[in-house]
């Protein structure tokens, strides 16, 4: 069952376990004049995502519907949000737009360029690319001005059925996640590039309150001194293959 957690005013972490890998999926519904949901969930997901939505608002008066990276955890669901929210858009950054949501989105989506910015209302939402971090060229994230929450995608990622906010260190957590994940399938999850570092260093200039991630605990306390420490961890665990 999705369990749902206030992290910051009016924002509501909807969270949705997956025993069989160990891992949570959330996802974040903004109520706000014109509310906001940041990951829709894989199309699977869709029927317990509606029903948490629901105890928050009307889905129907859902406005804006936004994500880092085309995909299924990300957006699988997309088209049915825009099925039962008639007035909702997808917002995504330029190259996300061009060359996934214009053919993949029921709607036409809202393109936002590098810094553009776009109010729902008490919240004002700022459009961050960041190619290649944490996955495709089209990825990038949104960033809440006012209350200064970062919606960082698979940035953090943890395994585990944790708890929905924490002030603990959570960069050892993700360095044992990225650890599982060399061991498996999985080895590939994330690219370390050049511009790894460079692209964490703009997000922490913005200078977060709370990381809200998309598998496990959203964190608040010094988030663009871990936002730094990331490239560490992986620079560490993703900067080279293991030995074979």
């Amino acid at each position: 069952m999705a369990t749902i957690t206030e992290i910051a005013p009016d924002v509501h972490r909807i969270s949705i376990l997956y025993p069989e890998i160990n891992l949570q999926f959330n996802h974040f519904l903004i109520n706000d004049d014109e509310p906001l949901l940041y990951h829709t969930g894989m199309r699977r997901m869709f029927p317990e995502v509606l029903e948490a939505v629901r105890t928050l608002i009307d889905p129907a008066k859902l406005r804006w519907i936004g994500f880092s990276h085309f995909e299924v955890d990300e957006c699988g669901s997309l088209n049915e949000w825009l099925g039962v929210a008639p007035y909702a858009q997808a917002v995504s950054g330029v190259v996300g737009t061009m060359v996934n949501l214009n053919d993949f989105a029921d709607r036409p989506p809202r393109a936002l360029n590098a810094g553009e910015t776009f109010n729902t209302g008490r919240f004002s939402f700022r459009y961050q690319p960041t190619p290649h971090l944490p996955h495709g060229w089209d990825a990038g994230v949104l960033f809440e001005e006012t209350q200064k929450v970062l919606f960082c995608s698979d940035l953090f990622t943890h395994n585990g059925d944790v708890e929905p906010l924490t002030e603990s260190d959570i960069l050892g957590r993700t360095r044992e996640s990225l650890r599982d994940f060399q061991t498996g399938p999985l080895m590939d999850y994330m690219p370390y590039t050049p511009n790894t570092r460079p692209l964490l260093e703009s997000l922490a200039a913005l200078k977060p309150r709370t990381l809200a991630t998309m598998h496990g605990s959203s964190f608040t306390g010094d988030c663009a001194k871990a936002l730094i420490d990331l490239d560490s961890v992986m620079k560490e665990m993703l900067g080279a293959h293991p030995p074979q």
